[in-house]
């Protein structure tokens, strides 16, 4: 393989044809199920598949044999379904997303969630970065040995259409596809994040998690504050004592252990590399407020709180009117949605039951207090990196990013790692992705680091050949 030769034809190709597909791509407003109830009606999911859909198909003349479906079941977001033939007899399976998160406020002046605004390296704007280039960079890496003539494994490429709202679309198509799919060796996934721009991060752990809506109901409807208050219990004082059930109010850790697992010693000593590499950026990163600081200055304990302990995060809230409208009235009810991540490795359906449960009883005061569980899903651990593919790693991070590689866990979800690990439980992983420092996904101002794009495609190029090349030697 000429690396400097892949270079030029990945940067080449992200330049002219994949920037610009991503600019077009931002300014299509297609959330996540979740976050829009009509988007059949609205159409901007169809819009999106469309354009990634027009685009690869322009590409496969360049991978001979190569075809292309946009399966949908009845129901059910669509989902882009790519088989591209290879050499030997196993198969690689590249995924990564297509849906949206929502707008969220904060963007700043000129920015916004559906305005691509290209600054020095960075292209702004919502899903470019998360994960709206993988279908693009998984295509590119797959070109670009083409056009060396460098052989490969017969490749899966699937772009799915709900996986910020937890992925609960995929197992159906999964199943659907199951015959086509066949038996995966190696999963690449371009969907997780890094830890800085310099070198290639590859994702060891993903959180799992669980979440729904948490309502305190006290009346029937509001009543004079002045009447009430000191005979009705407040609906968000009760919910802020069901809270710390859950959560220590002062230092913010969850308080039932079974929450929580034993963290192996391999990803611990991993976060302490990790932290060695990062140093303060692991918190410098977020936009601080004030004099704000981070719940610890012991890097390697953040680490692990973000990738391997259960932490809590209020999302929304319900029942308060707006603050230049908030009247003296004892409020009928409050309602908050909690967003639970949990470790990698404990089971996400049985952390909501578990969670349902623990805010549910005995309410204080006898209050209605319901818990609608809207999500869970399980993490997942990576398996023990084959020799091969951990070599293959840092000879590709060596090549394009000219550091070695790094491993570390990560705080998000990606359900369809956990579904995969156990539906291919030899399969070997390489995820990783191009979220780092300030590209705050979720966020205002999300942005996709170009220059990071185009050397993850690189790497995924290299890694896929030397699999082949392993492959043929077995």
């Amino acid at each position: 393989m000429d690396t400097a030769r892949l270079s030029r034809f990945v940067s080449g190709l992200w330049d002219d044809d994949i920037v610009p597909q991503l600019v077009e791509y931002i300014r299509i407003p297609n959330k996540s199920p979740m976050f829009d109830a009509k988007w059949v009606e609205h159409g901007y999911m169809d819009a999106a598949v469309k354009l990634m859909e027009t685009w690869a198909r322009s590409k496969l003349a360049a991978l001979p044999g190569a075809t292309l479906e946009v399966v949908r079941l009845e129901g059910r977001t669509p989902l882009i379904y790519i088989e591209v033939p290879g050499q030997g007899d196993d198969t690689v399976m590249l995924y990564g997303h297509l849906d949206k998160q929502p707008e969220m406020t904060g963007w700043a002046e000129g920015l916004g969630p559906w305005t691509p605004v290209i600054k020095g390296d960075k292209l702004y704007g919502r899903g470019g970065a998360d994960d709206g280039y993988a279908i693009f960079g998984s295509l590119a890496a797959l070109l670009a040995l083409h056009e060396q003539g460098i052989p490969h494994a017969r490749c899966v490429v699937m772009i799915e259409a709900c996986e910020e709202s937890g992925s609960y679309d995929l197992p159906c198509y999964v199943d659907h596809l199951a015959a086509r799919i066949g038996s995966p060796s190696l999963v690449v996934c371009l969907d997780s994040g890094c830890g800085n721009y310099d070198q290639l991060w590859l994702t060891t752990s993903l959180r799992g998690m669980t979440g729904g809506n948490l309502t305190v109901q006290v009346l029937e409807e509001g009543v004079h504050s002045g009447d009430a208050s000191g005979v009705v219990p407040s609906s968000f004082r009760i919910l802020r004592e069901l809270l710390s059930r859950l959560e220590d109010p002062v230092t913010g850790q969850i308080k039932p252990k079974e929450l929580y697992v034993e963290i192996p010693v391999q990803r611990v000593e991993q976060a302490k590399l990790s932290a060695g590499v990062l140093g303060s950026d692991i918190y410098d990163k977020f936009p601080w407020a004030g004099g704000t600081q981070p719940v610890t200055r012991d890097l390697a304990e953040l680490v692990l709180n973000r990738t391997w302990r259960p932490q809590l995060a209020v999302t929304g809230i319900g029942g308060m009117p707006p603050l230049d409208s908030a009247g003296n009235v004892l409020r009928p009810q409050t309602s908050v949605k909690l967003s639970l991540r949990v470790p990698p490795t404990l089971n996400g359906a049985k952390a909501g039951e578990f969670l349902k449960q623990l805010l549910e009883k005995d309410p204080p005061y006898g209050a209605k207090v319901n818990f609608a569980l809207e999500k869970d899903g399980s993490g997942w651990n990576a398996p023990q990196l084959s020799p091969w593919l951990e070599q293959a790693v840092a000879d590709a991070s060596q090549h394009y990013f000219g550091a070695p590689a790094t491993y570390m866990g990560e705080g998000g979800s990606i359900p369809f790692m956990g579904m995969l690990g156990e539906k291919f439980p030899k399969a070997q992983f390489l995820i990783t992705g191009v979220l780092g420092p300030h590209s705050n996904a979720h966020g205002p101002n999300e942005f996709l680091h170009i220059p990071t794009g185009k050397k993850v495609t690189m790497v995924v190029a290299e890694v896929v050949a030397r699999h082949h090349a392993q492959s043929a030697k077995a």
